[in-house]
């Protein structure tokens, strides 16, 4: 699962970097999805040993990231559309990406963790 949150991670930080760059670098807000790329980069990377405490700590770590970056980005998209502003294409269409790839990394991550509690039990 180690290998699978840098995969997410090199994702996050492409999105960040497109919203920044489609927004004509004039909203760092966009960067949010690289900064969340990058601390699961980082637990990623540690969590990638043979040690299973650690590896168990930092992967609950990230998904605890996932988790609630998911939240906030859904918290964000929700007072967006309730707000009674033009929307921004651009960072809506970020905002939903970023809600997608945090879900389908934390579902993942807990389709795992269930998983490893089977085959330990049994």
């Amino acid at each position: 699962m180690a290998k699978i949150t840098l995969v997410f991670a090199v994702l996050l930080i492409a999105l960040g970097l497109a919203g920044f760059l489609g927004t004509g670098n004039a909203h760092p807000t966009a960067l949010i999805p690289a900064g969340i790329g990058l601390l699961l980069g980082v637990f990623g990377l540690l969590a990638i040993t043979p040690d299973e405490n650690r590896r168990r700590l930092f992967m609950h770590i990230n998904v605890t990231i996932g988790l609630v970056g998911f939240l906030g980005t859904m918290a964000e998209l929700f007072r967006n559309l309730a707000s009674s502003q033009a929307l921004n294409l651009t960072a809506m269409f970020a905002k939903l990406a970023l809600a997608w790839l945090l879900l389908i990394y934390v579902a993942l991550c807990a389709w795992s963790f269930i998983a490893a509690r089977r085959t330990g039990k049994a």
